[in-house]
């Protein structure tokens, strides 16, 4: 009663020290306090609810709700982040599925009954087997044909940005420039690696792929003992063929090199999209190839950049060649049921 009397005085200017002037009388004093608390403080205390929750129980929704940081980010400048980033949304496009098929007809990579001779007068010398038109279908025409729902929605909204920026014709020319680049950085390699005498006179450092050929210059160091340079490989059991760039040691490991120009930076394999399975399919039609008196086992996809910017070599071990050369065969079952 004392401590709720004195909390009525301490609100009221002047009252508390009016309390302490007067005698404190513990027979009559007590009394005023009891009639003052009486008259304000006469209800009963109202029970707080939350009081009965079980705290332990709720503890971690407790310390989570209290615990909660706002951000300053909404839900539009999120979206339009993201529309930024990745472009608008595609809501009718199912979700992607692991892939768990198994190929029906499981050819190994490497063949088992090539016999290498141990001998080869011509070991020096770059193998070149011109491409002949048969009704075999190529490596290149299948991967186009069996790419992925999500690989065609990419690439064609990628095609209608290019087309919204530069139109139909210049989109055409744009295209068609980049063929035409790719050819001359394929056929410079090919005088660098060819002996002087082979090589060919007319090809000179076109001002268009300089900047492809000094990206590559650190990974030129690493490669050496050229077996074969833009030269078919065919699969005489799977039926289908193929022009290989090259096929050389990168850093002491036999590999079928796939050469590749790009404007933008491609750190890691996954960017490179179907290209290891390109590699995978030449590896494996090289090593079923009777033409060929050896065997790979490796690839390495090289992504040379117009900017001169240092190239990404990506290695592909014999471990990782044979997990695209099995994703390879279910692209080539795909592609022959569909024909």
């Amino acid at each position: 009663v004392r401590m709720k009397f004195l909390q009525l005085l301490s609100r009221k200017p002047g009252k508390l020290g009016m309390l302490f002037q007067i005698p404190f009388c513990q027979t009559q004093f007590p009394y005023l306090c009891l009639a003052t608390s009486t008259c304000l403080y006469s209800k009963k205390k109202k029970v707080n609810s939350y009081e009965q929750v079980d705290q332990e129980k709720y503890k971690n929704l407790v310390c989570s709700v209290t615990s909660y940081k706002t951000s300053s980010q909404t839900r539009e400048t999120i979206f339009k982040e993201d529309n930024l980033l990745y472009g608008p949304p595609d809501k009718h496009r199912p979700p992607v599925k692991a892939e768990t098929k198994t190929p029906k007809n499981c050819v190994p990579l490497i063949n088992p009954n090539k016999r290498i001779p141990l001998l080869n007068s011509d070991a020096n010398l770059p193998v070149k087997i011109s491409l002949q038109k048969t009704k075999m279908p190529s490596v290149t025409r299948i991967l186009q044909q069996t790419i992925s729902p999500q690989q065609a929605f990419y690439l064609e909204r990628w095609k209608q940005k290019m087309i919204l920026e530069l139109g139909k014709d210049g989109f055409a020319e744009y295209t068609k420039n980049l063929f035409l680049q790719g050819e001359l950085f394929h056929a410079a390699l090919e005088s660098i690696f060819l002996p002087e005498e082979m090589a060919s006179k007319e090809q000179g450092e076109d001002a268009a792929i300089s900047g492809y050929l000094s990206s590559v210059q650190h990974v030129l160091e690493d490669i050496s003992e050229v077996k074969a340079l833009e030269s078919a490989v065919q699969h005489e059991t799977l039926q289908y063929l193929g022009l290989v760039d090259c096929v050389a040691k990168y850093r002491g490991q036999l590999c079928v090199i796939d050469w590749k120009t790009s404007e933008k930076p491609k750190p890691s394999l996954k960017n490179t999209f179907d290209n290891p399975l390109q590699v995978a399919a030449y590896i494996g039609a090289i090593n079923h190839d009777a033409n060929y008196d050896f065997q790979v086992s490796c690839g390495l996809i090289v992504v040379a950049y117009k900017n001169g910017s240092p190239a990404h070599p990506h290695f592909m071990d014999p471990d990782l060649c044979s997990q695209y050369w099995n994703k390879w065969l279910l692209r080539l079952e795909e592609y022959m049921d569909k024909n």
